[in-house]
């Protein structure tokens, strides 16, 4: 039976509103928030987190495919990575035990790491979208899917153990090796991309027994209204003091996470 904590809901409202707001993916904010305010062991953080985002990725992609906004082929090449090598880190963590205090310990330690790799792509993803459209060093077309399967075969990895990565670090890379492509569709695609592999992920989690399912639907109450006001704000925010506050947030979080 499912124990509701409107707390969590709060929480979820807070999240969801900064998400639509900024873009940012919510596991960057979520995740920590879980293990560091509430104190839920990082697994369990993680797996109910993936499957949060899931349903959210999942609302998001269906109104990226309306608006023709996904490159399906990136979305493909993507997939072809990060499938495998969400298995193989699944498998993993089954191995050596997902409850287990040293799991326990490598989670926090990459997801400090993730979140200051998400903090940096934030701060300089205008710098680095202006190189790619002033440069247009897109590879050609072999190496391109190449590096693309290998990117999504690093977020399969990242996104398995900590749930972030598969936003702010995803659509930075993606903006180098498609810099003419309109950056609606690397988002796009991007979100696209999310759905399989938070889904495949979270139901891995499900199978290590680390999803806390009233956790799940309290966050879901919160967050998908929150989303749905901070997508309807997001055109009045102020993204150059938004987006410095945001990321030195992920940066002292990240600090706490791996420092303690």
């Amino acid at each position: 039976m499912l124990h509701l904590n409107y707390l969590y809901s709060l929480s979820g409202l807070g999240v969801g509103f900064l998400v639509g707001l900024t873009g940012v993916g919510g596991g960057s904010l979520m995740t920590p928030l879980l293990v560091l305010m509430f104190g839920i062991h990082p697994t369990t953080a993680v797996g109910t987190d993936l499957l949060y985002a899931a349903a959210t990725k999942t609302a998001g992609t269906f109104v990226h495919g309306l608006r023709g906004t996904v490159d399906w082929r990136i979305t493909a090449r993507l997939a072809a990575g990060s499938v495998p090598a969400t298995a193989l880190t699944l498998l993993g963590l089954y191995h050596f035990g997902a409850q287990g205090p040293h799991v326990s310990g490598l989670i926090q330690l990459v997801l400090g790491v993730a979140l200051l790799l998400t903090a940096i792509a934030l701060i300089f993803r205008p710098q680095i979208m202006a190189f790619a459209a002033h440069h247009a060093l897109e590879p050609s077309d072999r190496k391109a899917v190449v590096l693309t399967v290998f990117t999504g075969a690093m977020l399969g990895v990242l996104v398995s153990l900590t749930s972030v990565g598969a936003g702010a670090i995803g659509v930075t890379v993606l903006l180098l090796l498609y810099p003419k492509l309109p950056t609606a569709k690397i988002v796009g695609s991007d979100i696209a991309h999310a759905v399989p592999l938070t889904l495949i992920a979270g139901m891995g989690h499900w199978f290590l027994g680390s999803i806390d399912w009233s956790l799940l639907v309290s966050l879901l109450i919160g967050s998908l209204p929150g989303i749905a006001i901070g997508s309807y704000l997001s055109s009045h925010a102020p993204d150059r003091l938004l987006r410095p506050m945001l990321a030195a947030t992920l940066a002292l979080v990240a600090c706490r996470l791996v420092f303690g």
